[in-house]
């Protein structure tokens, strides 16, 4: 979705402050506010159009440019604002100092440009980021992609390309296992999620099988967004299901087996296509086990629930939905941090959530409980 170039600083949240607080000490009183900072995705390069986030875990290898609790944002355009050809990875400590327009710090900037919300980060050390380029904002010259992995420095180490499992790699998500991990990864371009069984020491990634486990999504071209196809993805390991974010569809799938699965599975099962909908991209798991997609406004848009975060149950259930801005077009990228490696576990209470704006080119970090 094409981004505004605006440089206002807004907290989809509601709650704007001019840094994270301090810890509390254990005498003081609960606080009301949440914890929560705020700051531009625009690097030096002018890069704008945020689109991926990705939280870096607890246990990443130390050593590098980046530090557990880093939140990773990618740029889809350039400072021109075409879409496609944006470069950078920029990097935010939520507890460190906030970047005006123009200075949030630049972990990665690409050779391949236009990169898209596919981002994730391994513990052993390693960034996973795909790409979908244009060379001039439109659909009619749209590249296929690829994946690259890069280690803690920002070094590419290995760049992955293929017209079957990897044709448009628009949004990915991990299941890390520590010396192993599956990635799953939303091919805009032909309407497929892979699968890639991933081998990881702590010198580098070898990638082992690669496997089609869903396809048949809608995937057309779009003026606003330039392509609509497959978008989120998110993975519940107690049920070895992953969940869809269709966004052409409207509507999220369930696939099941998909660990070990061989073969494809069509869409999978729909669980969720009501009108609380509107193009979801992003889609994640909310430590209460709810799921969190991110309505981009391309599909069934109404100007009175612009840029939506929706919350639903598994089983298909609305439950709650924000706005991010009061414009459309400014939901993408959202992550999650859940305590357990693999999943949910409903009696930490501990969480974090970041959402990007990409109106307003920002990025929102918020701290919804105070950690021990």
């Amino acid at each position: 979705m094409q981004s505004g170039r605006s440089c206002g600083i807004t907290l989809g949240l509601g709650v704007l402050l001019a840094g994270s607080l301090p810890r509390l000490g254990a005498a003081a009183e609960p606080p009301f506010l949440p914890r929560a900072v705020n700051s531009s995705t625009i690097p030096a390069n002018g890069d704008l159009n945020p689109y991926g986030v990705a939280f870096v875990p607890a246990g990443f290898s130390a050593g590098g440019a980046l530090a557990a609790g880093d939140v990773l944002v990618t740029n889809f355009n350039d400072a021109m604002n075409v879409q496609g050809t944006g470069t950078t990875i920029i990097r935010l400590d939520p507890s460190g100092a906030l970047a005006p327009p123009g200075e949030a710090v630049t972990f990665f900037t690409s050779t391949l440009p236009g990169l898209s919300t596919a981002i994730g980060v391994l513990r052993a050390g390693f960034v996973l980021v795909g790409n979908v380029s244009t060379t001039d904002g439109t659909f009619a010259t749209i590249g296929a992609g690829a994946l690259q992995v890069l280690d803690r420095q920002g070094k590419v180490l290995q760049t992955w390309r293929d017209a079957t499992f990897l044709d448009g790699p628009w949004d990915l998500t991990l299941a890390d296992h520590g010396s192993t991990a599956e990635v799953y990864v939303a091919n805009v371009l032909n309407g497929t999620v892979t699968r890639l069984d991933l081998t990881l020491s702590s010198i580098g990634v070898t990638l082992a099988h690669k496997t089609t486990i869903a396809s048949g999504y809608s995937h057309v071209p779009n003026a606003a967004a330039v392509v609509l196809g497959p978008t989120g993805l998110a993975f519940d390991a107690r049920t070895d299901t992953l969940y869809v974010a269709s966004t052409a569809d409207n509507a999220i799938y369930a696939v099941e087996s998909a660990s070990h699965r061989a073969t494809a599975a069509n869409k999978g099962s729909r669980v969720f296509a009501d009108a609380h909908l509107r193009g979801p991209l992003a889609l994640r798991f909310a430590p209460n086990g709810h799921l969190l997609t991110a309505n981009g406004d391309a599909v069934n848009a109404d100007p009175l629930h612009p840029s939506e975060i929706v919350e639903f149950t598994r089983a298909g259930h609305f439950v709650r939905e924000y706005d991010v801005d009061s414009s459309q077009g400014g939901a993408f990228g959202i992550d999650t941090v859940l305590d357990a490696p693999d999943g949910w576990d409903a009696n930490s209470g501990r969480y974090d959530f970041a959402v990007v704006d990409d109106v307003t080119n920002t990025l929102s970090v918020v701290y919804l409980r105070e950690r021990d």
